[in-house]
C-alpha cells in the first residue's frame, strides 16, 4: 500500500497549498490504499527462488502526476528460503521535491491452516493500544488495551471480531512477530516485521476464512493527524533518499503433527 496505508477521507487531498484529485475506494467514498496494489508492476528480475517487482509512478502511470505531489518508485524483492518467504520493500524518491508517504503491506493469512476448524486457531498479536476509529478513520485517540496480554499471548480466532487499527508494537531485537497457530494440524505461520513498520492493521472478514495482517510505517489518515501535531509516522522523503522496510513469513510444523500428517508413528 503506497503512497498511503489505509483511508485518507474523501477523495481530495492537500498538500502545501495545492490539492489533488483521489480515487474513491471504499464504501464510504474514501480513498483507500494508495496506488501501487491497484496497478500492474514490471517483473526486473527472476529465478526459481527469487523475484523482484518494481512500480514507478509518473513513468508507470503518467495519470498519477496530478494525483500526488511528487514522484516514487517502489521495489519489491521476494525470496524463498526453506520454509520462509522473505521480502524487502526499498522506497525511494527519483524527484526533485520531497515526497509524503506511507506505506503497508496487505496479506492474507487463511485459516484453519490443515485442520478442521478456523474457530480454535490461535492468533498472537504484539500489540498493546489501538487508535480509535469513527466511520473507518483514525480520530488521533489512542486507547490502551486491557487486554494487551492476552493478545499477546494468543486468542482464539473464534473470540476475535476485528477491522482496527493497533499502536504501541511490541519488537524485540528489531523484529516484531505476529503468528498464527492450527492446533490439530501443529502448522504455525509467523509473520515477522522490522522497526521500519510501527503500526499493524487487523482484520478478520465476514466470511470468517482469514485473518489480515497488515504491519504498517503509519497511521491510517496519518496525512490529518500530522497536520494536528500527532505523531502518525508519516514519511518524508528528500530527492534522491529512500526508505526500507523488511517482512518475512515463516512456516513450522510441530514434529508430532508432522509424523501423524505423512502416516508415520511415533514410539
Amino acid at each position: 500500500m503506497l503512497p498511503f496505508p489505509g483511508r485518507i477521507p474523501g477523495t481530495t487531498f492537500t498538500w502545501e497549498g495545492r490539492q489533488y484529485e483521489l480515487e474513491a475506494g471504499d464504501a464510504l467514498g474514501n480513498a483507500i490504499h494508495g496506488f501501487a496494489m491497484w496497478r500492474p508492476w514490471r517483473l526486473v528480475e527472476e529465478s526459481s527462488s527469487h523475484a523482484v517487482g518494481e512500480f514507478h509512478a509518473f513513468r508507470d502511470d503518467p495519470s498519477l502526476k496530478a494525483r500526488w505531489p511528487a514522484d516514487f518508485r517502489i521495489s519489491a524483492e521476494y525470496r524463498f528460503a526453506g520454509n520462509s518467504l522473505l521480502a524487502e520493500y526499498t522506497i525511494d524518491n527519483p524527484g526533485d521535491v520531497p515526497l509524503p508517504f506511507g506505506f503497508g503491506t496487505h496479506p492474507y493469512f487463511r485459516v484453519p491452516l490443515g485442520g478442521s476448524s478456523p474457530e480454535n486457531c490461535v492468533v498472537r498479536l504484539p500489540i498493546a493500544a489501538k487508535w480509535e476509529l469513527q466511520d473507518m478513520l483514525t480520530t488521533g485517540s489512542r486507547l490502551e488495551l486491557a487486554d494487551a496480554a492476552d493478545y499477546q499471548a494468543g486468542r482464539r480466532y473464534g473470540d476475535l471480531q476485528l477491522d482496527d487499527a493497533f499502536t504501541d508494537v511490541q519488537f524485540a531485537d528489531g523484529w516484531s512477530s505476529a503468528s498464527i497457530h492450527d492446533p490439530e494440524s501443529g502448522v504455525t505461520v509467523t509473520q515477522r516485521f522490522d522497526r521500519a513498520l510501527r503500526e499493524c492493521v487487523v482484520y478478520t472478514p465476514p466470511h470468517r476464512e482469514a485473518i489480515c495482517i497488515e504491519p504498517l510505517s503509519c497511521v491510517p489518515n496519518a496525512f490529518a493527524l500530522t497536520e494536528r501535531g500527532i505523531d502518525a509516522g508519516l514519511k518524508i522523503l528528500g530527492p534522491g533518499d529512500s526508505f526500507t522496510a523488511r517482512v518475512e513469513i515463516h512456516v513450522t510444523v510441530e514434529q508430532a503433527s508432522y509424523l501423524l500428517l505423512s502416516g508415520q508413528r511415533s514410539c
